[in-house]
């Protein structure tokens, strides 16, 4: 509960930009890390391009020449907040520093956090040092003898020139050029420690502590440690001899408070070296008392990741951890804190950091926050080489020295998908059974480095599978009707031995069997484009519950990028709408990620049946939680209600049930029946799962179509009787649109963009008898429809490697695209004529794609094709004028005509009877004189 209260206080006060007069970043880049004596050299540094690559000729190192740009660092060149367009490979930087009086007797380090790629330093003309990589930190020491107090010329040049060893990731979708993260000087002691690493011992009762000096000891010294934040502040010391580089310390922590996703404390230690005639260093670190283990979920033998001993089912997001402004690098810290503070807010417990060494502040906030890490080393593009695989060493080696102690990082993922380890063998990419080998001892290398925490080889896909390994993970992208049966085959395929998803000579022994990547993105032919994802990713997510030999699940993505748009958050960050709430009152994302799970109804989430059909409905319980709060039962609540074909939401039924429980169950309940309507409709059962107290534990629901002929003759739910007249969407009598006019599935939807109008004509029926009628209303389901980038007449091709920023650019541009419902509206606006007689005029609020959008997504064909999926509108009933029903009584038809005229041209889109939300088409309620209610006696 201390960590909700905070999370909420914290989402309150999240910064939304970094004032531009201001030192962008100014907080410590490593709180794991971090001397009290430095100074940030962010902010604007004179900076000038060398495409020709003479500047050391001409002498720039010297600090002399005139620089043309002013760049903001520490924001890549060509990323919109450095302020400098991407025009070279090679980039220089220059400023004055001045090293503070106070350092005197001190030792000054220039650090960089990460500088991409090869970077080289001068002070004062004198060459500092150089470095080669582009994800982790480094540092060059100022000469001894350096004036203090007095202004320094510091030039860097950092050149990053492609080469196809280098490692990348996906920079395509924006490049990390030069200086990425935080630059600073900062004072050290005489030997200065590098590393100070925390390993909790197995029991929990005690941590090792491995330190780490930058030089041999040059005489006997002492390291000191104190924990600051436990009581009496105890403090532990070591001898470090002379000649020694390292030093190891066993410390008790009896009932040390332990770290968890719930309550995620951080034990901060300060650590100091001192010697006889040596100045002092001392460092301000933290660790948390966690273990990462793997451990069978309770009353099975299905092996999951465990923390701290207990099994965690693990609901992670890809995060691609890019900005829209920084690219790699986030404006402020408040807005790097808040991508963390996005995944607790929707229930999510870790981020998979994808092919990126994030840097150290994010992993902070997900130390501070509870959140899990999987950390990536980038790829590289080229072939597996030697150099490939030494930039590779060298990234693999920097993060895990520099993240050790984040103990929200869980695993290590040496590479992704086999990107850089596949060789061109006779024009087809093979992995070749030596660089498997490889690829397996570059996982024992981690587990040297590392063995602490989980290492992963590959994260497979594309039928390539693991070599040596702790997690036995895949990526599958598929619609969400494909889940089922694939996870059946999955979980059969799965068992010590089995070949399944590995390379051969390599089996599978008692890794976690998990999901790590999934989403409609590629699900679908050509991948989607911005979509309603909420239906395919509910399917999903219900099917991964229902198979328990599933550790976990990672879905794509986190927020999108430039061509995919997959995100829970758009690129912006701006909200994305799922519709759950209106389906089942309260219900949001964290309902499909709650601890206690009921996966409710088939695995289409829409079902058809006949009107007044019982229907057992499955159900299925996942209770990955280790809590005994709840007794040994839950209460189930249960309504089915919907809407018929004249619009009429109703509740047709409601039962309660109680549901047995116990920690980590996972199995399949007695199926609830329900009993369909007597009447044609869209259905929703809507669940709620509750403790003894009544509070709500979790939301779900599924739908039915319940199909047959609607009514000529019906009686309203005020008790009116009508009578009913309807076309289908598709039979329009006339139409004119100034953009483009189309279908879809053969009618189901008809859609006009820009302004125009549709007209439909509809039979009066046959035997009524005007004197009968008391009046009329029109009803449909309409929408504004905005002209998507597929459905402009010229032709759009992808352009470039998908995978390194190519393809669509434009989210609506995929021909499976229908962009998901967002804060940003389409509006438009209807005029409706009756007969020539004006009935009046509405608006349509926007053209939305969500989960409300039930029979969108139960009439798409299974081709791997999507069609305006999740697409609906809003019922419209119009009044019909009396002169326009006198007309439509003399014509024998009631003529309607739907106007969006050129003041608002936001198009307008009428949805048939088997599309959108509502199963109405094109109709007239006739509303009969005799069926009024009696007026209530006064």
């Amino acid at each position: 509960m201390r960590l909700l209260a905070a999370l909420a206080l914290l989402l309150g006060t999240a910064a939304s930009a970094q004032p531009s007069d201001s030192i962008p970043l100014p907080e410590h880049p490593r709180p794991d890390f971090e001397r009290a004596e430095w100074l940030n050299l962010n902010g604007r540094w004179r900076f000038a391009f060398d495409a020709r690559d003479e500047g050391e000729r001409l002498g720039w190192p010297s600090g002399t020449a005139t620089f043309a740009h002013r760049i903001l660092v520490p924001f890549s060149w060509g990323a919109p907040a450095s302020g400098v367009p991407d025009s070279a490979d090679i980039g220089w930087y220059a400023r004055e520093v001045t090293v503070p009086e106070a350092w005197r007797g001190r030792r000054v380090f220039l650090v960089f956090g990460a500088s991409d790629w090869r970077t080289s330093a001068w002070l004062d003309g004198v060459k500092l040092g150089e470095y080669q990589g582009g994800y982790t930190p480094f540092s060059l020491e100022l000469p001894r003898d350096v004036s203090l107090g007095t202004a320094h010329r510091l030039v860097v040049r950092v050149d990053d020139t492609p080469h196809d060893f280098k490692l990348e990731g996906k920079q395509g979708y924006g490049k990390a050029r030069g200086m990425w993260q935080t630059v600073y000087l900062e004072a050290r002691g005489g030997d200065p420690l590098e590393a100070v690493h925390f390993t909790p011992r197995t029991d929990l009762a005690g941590v090792r502590v491995d330190a780490r000096l930058r030089e041999p000891a040059p005489r006997d010294l002492t390291l000191r440690l104190t924990f600051t934040n436990r009581d009496g502040q105890p403090t532990v010391t070591a001898r470090i001899p002379r000649g020694a580089t390292t030093a190891r310390l066993d410390v008790p922590l009896p009932n040390a408070h332990r770290w968890s996703l719930d309550d995620p404390f951080l034990h901060e230690v300060t650590a100091s070296v001192t010697g006889e005639g040596i100045v002092e260093d001392r460092v301000r670190t933290y660790f948390g008392m966690r273990t990462i283990s793997v451990a069978n979920l309770p009353g099975t033998t299905y092996p999951y990741v465990a923390i701290n001993g207990k099994p965690v089912f693990l609901e992670l997001a890809l995060d691609q951890a890019y900005h829209p402004t920084g690219f790699y690098t986030f404006p402020t810290d408040s807005i790097l804190r808040d991508e963390i503070l996005r995944a607790r807010r929707i229930g999510l417990n870790g981020l998979r950091e994808h092919i990126k060494v994030e840097a150290p502040r994010k992993l902070y906030w997900a130390d501070k926050l509870g959140v899990l890490i999987m950390a990536d080393v980038p790829n590289w593009w080229g072939q597996p080489d030697s150099l490939g695989f030494r930039e590779h060493e060298v990234a693999l080696r920097g993060m895990i020295d520099r993240d050790y102690n984040h103990p929200a990082v869980f695993s290590w993922i040496t590479f992704n998908e086999t990107w850089g380890l596949l060789t061109k063998v006779d024009g087809r990419d093979r992995y070749l059974p030596e660089t498997q080998r490889k690829v397996a001892s570059v996982y024992r290398l981690a587990k040297s480095l590392d063995s602490t925490r989980l290492v992963e080889d590959n994260s497979v896909c594309c039928r390539r599978g693991h070599t040596e390994t702790d997690l036995n993970s895949w990526h599958e992208y598929q619609p969400g009707w494909e889940w089922e049966r694939l996870l059946d085959r999955f979980s059969d395929s799965t068992f010590a031995g089995s070949p399944w998803n590995f390379e051969r000579p390599w089996t599978q022994g008692r890794q976690p069997m998990l999901n790590s990547e999934f989403g409609n993105v590629w699900g679908y032919e050509g991948s989607t484009g911005d979509v309603d994802w909420s239906w395919d990713y509910h399917r999903a997510v219900d099917a991964f519950r229902r198979h328990p030999k599933l550790s976990g699940w990672l879905y794509t993505e986190h927020h999108d990028v430039i061509n995919e748009w997959n995100g829970y958050w758009r690129f912006d960050r701006s909200n994305k709408e799922t519709g759950f709430g209106d389906l089942v009152s309260g219900m949001t994302l964290n309902d499909l990620h709650a601890p206690l799970y009921l996966a409710v109804g088939a695995p289409d989430l829409s079902t058809a049946v006949r009107p007044g059909t019982r229907v057992d409905v499955p159900l299925y319980a996942s209770f990955l939680t280790s809590s005994t709060a709840y007794g040994d039962s839950l209460l189930l609540r249960a309504e089915l209600y919907g809407w018929n074909a004249l619009g009429e939401r109703k509740s047709y039924a409601t039962t309660t049930r109680r549901v047995p429980y116990r920690p980590y169950l996972s199995q399949a309940l007695a199926p609830l029946p329900v009993t369909m309507p007597n009447e044609p409709a869209v259905a929703v059962l809507a669940v709620r799962l509750e403790d003894a107290g009544g509070t709500v534990l979790q939301r779900n629901f599924t739908t039915f179509i319940v199909e047959g002929e609607p009514p000529a003759d019906a009686t309203l739910a005020t008790g009116e009787r009508v009578r009913v007249a309807r076309v289908p969407a598709a039979r329009v009598a006339d139409s004119r649109w100034s953009l483009k006019q189309w279908s879809i599935l053969d009618g189901l939807k008809m859609d006009g963009a820009g302004s125009g109008f549709f007209e439909y004509r509809i039979p009066w029926p046959d035997g009524l008898d005007a004197r009968q009628v008391a009046g009329a209303t029109f009803l449909v389901e309409a929408s504004a429809k905005r002209l998507n980038g597929k459905d402009r007449d010229s032709t759009m091709k992808q352009a470039g490697d998908y995978m390194r920023g190519g393809g669509f650019h434009d989210p609506s541009a995929n021909p499976n695209s229908y962009p998901m419902t967002g804060d940003t509206k389409f509006p438009s606006a209807v005029t409706v004529r009756v007969n020539g007689e004006l009935a009046g005029r509405w608006e349509l609020a926007d053209d939305p794609a969500d989960s409300r959008g039930i029979l969108s997504w139960h009439s798409q064909l299974r081709d791997r094709k999507l069609r305006e999926a999740g697409s609906y509108g809003q019922l419209v009933r119009v009044p019909i004028p009396a002169a326009a029903l006198a007309a439509a009584a003399r014509t024998g038809q009631v003529l309607v005509r739907l106007e969006v005229d050129d003041a608002l041209p936001g198009g307008l889109a009428i949805y048939g009877s088997r599309f959108g939300r509502y199963p109405v088409d094109p109709t007239v309620l006739f509303l009969l004189r005799d069926a009024r209610p009696a007026a209530t006696p006064r």
